[in-house]
C-alpha cells in the first residue's frame, strides 16, 4: 500500500518519521477545510453504574438505545482500506494533531459522515476538529477499526480498574460524550461499561460527577442516574473524604444535587421514615 494511504497518528512532542504528514496534505494553506463546532449533547439511554434502589421522580423507565445500523453486506475491510484517506486536526495549541483515516470508516459517524459530503472530488479531504478532546477521538478511531478501545496499556476486557487520580473514569466518559455527539451508539455502550469496571476514590468520583453533570443533558439518565445514586448512597459517608468539594459541587450544579436529594427523598418515602404532615402544610410546629 503507497504511504499516503496508511492511517497515522501525530501525538504533540513526537516527531518520527513514520507519524510525520506528508508535505502534500498540508503545504498548500489555501485549502478548504470543514469545521465542526462545539459539542453538541445528543443522549442516549444506557444500563446502570451502580445498583438502585430507586428513580428518580420523572424518570419511569429507562429506554435501551437504539440499536446500531448494520453494516453493508457487501462492504468488506478491503473496501475501507482503499477508500480515500481523510486528514483531521484534532483539538488547538498545543495539543492540536493530526490524525489520518479510511473515509469509509469515518462515513459511519452521522456527524462526520455530513461533513465529509461537502467534500469536493477533487478538493482536499481535511476536517477541522479543533474542539475536540485528542485522547477520545484517538480511542474512536480505535473503535472504528478494531471495534474496541482501550485507554491504558494495562487494561484487559472483563477486569475491574482501579483508578485513584480519576483520570481513567474521565477518559471513558470523554469518549461517551464523543460517542453521543458523533451518532455512534455501540461506542457509547461500550464506554458505559468500561465506567463500570473501574474503582477510583471519593475525589475521582466527584470529579466524575461534575463532567456528567456539566457535559451531558438533564434527560440523560443513563449516565446521570448511576451518580445521583452513588452520591445519594454514599454522600454521607464520602462527604468528610472529599472535603468542601461536595458543598461547592451542589451549590454549582443544581440539577446533581436536586437528583441526589430526590433519591433520598423517595428512598425515606419508601421506607416509611418521613412522617405524614396533617393539616395545612404551611403550619409548622413550634415545638420541634
Amino acid at each position: 500500500m503507497d504511504k499516503s494511504q496508511t492511517p497515522q497518528v501525530r501525538v504533540p512532542g513526537e516527531t518520527p518519521e513514520s507519524t510525520q504528514p506528508e508535505p502534500n496534505a498540508t503545504a498548500n494553506h489555501n485549502s478548504t477545510e470543514v469545521e465542526m463546532g462545539e459539542t453538541q449533547d445528543t443522549s442516549q439511554p444506557e444500563p446502570e453504574h451502580v445498583q438502585e434502589d430507586s428513580t428518580l421522580s420523572d424518570v419511569q423507565a429507562e429506554p435501551e438505545l437504539p440499536a446500531p445500523a448494520k453494516k453493508n453486506a457487501g462492504c468488506n475491510f478491503l473496501d475501507f482500506l482503499t477508500s480515500p484517506i481523510v486528514e483531521i486536526i484534532v483539538g488547538k495549541g498545543d495539543d492540536e494533531t493530526v490524525m489520518t483515516a479510511h473515509q469509509s470508516l469515518l462515513m459511519e459517524a452521522p456527524l462526520l459522515a455530513e461533513l465529509l459530503r461537502k467534500f469536493e472530488a477533487s478538493g482536499p479531504r481535511r476536517i477541522n476538529l479543533s474542539e475536540e478532546d485528542v485522547d477520545a477521538f484517538g480511542c474512536f478511531l480505535q473503535f472504528q477499526y478494531t471495534r474496541d478501545y482501550t485507554v491504558v496499556q494495562t487494561e484487559t476486557p472483563g477486569e475491574t480498574v482501579e483508578d485513584k487520580s480519576g483520570d481513567e473514569l474521565l477518559r471513558h466518559a470523554r469518549i461517551y460524550t464523543l460517542a453521543e455527539k458523533l451518532g455512534l451508539p455501540k461506542l457509547q455502550r461500550i464506554a458505559h461499561g468500561k465506567i463500570h469496571k473501574v474503582q477510583s476514590s471519593p475525589d475521582a468520583e466527584l470529579s466524575y460527577a461534575r463532567y456528567v453533570y456539566t457535559h451531558t443533558p438533564a434527560t440523560d439518565t443513563t449516565i446521570r442516574k448511576p451518580v445521583a445514586t452513588y452520591w445519594a448512597s454514599q454522600s454521607h459517608l464520602l462527604r468528610q473524604e472529599v472535603g468542601d468539594n461536595f458543598k461547592k459541587l451542589c451549590i454549582e450544579v443544581p440539577e446533581f444535587s436536586f437528583d441526589v436529594l430526590t433519591i433520598i427523598l423517595d428512598r425515606k418515602l419508601k421506607n416509611g421514615s418521613v412522617d405524614e404532615i396533617k393539616g395545612s402544610a404551611r403550619k409548622r410546629r413550634r415545638d420541634i
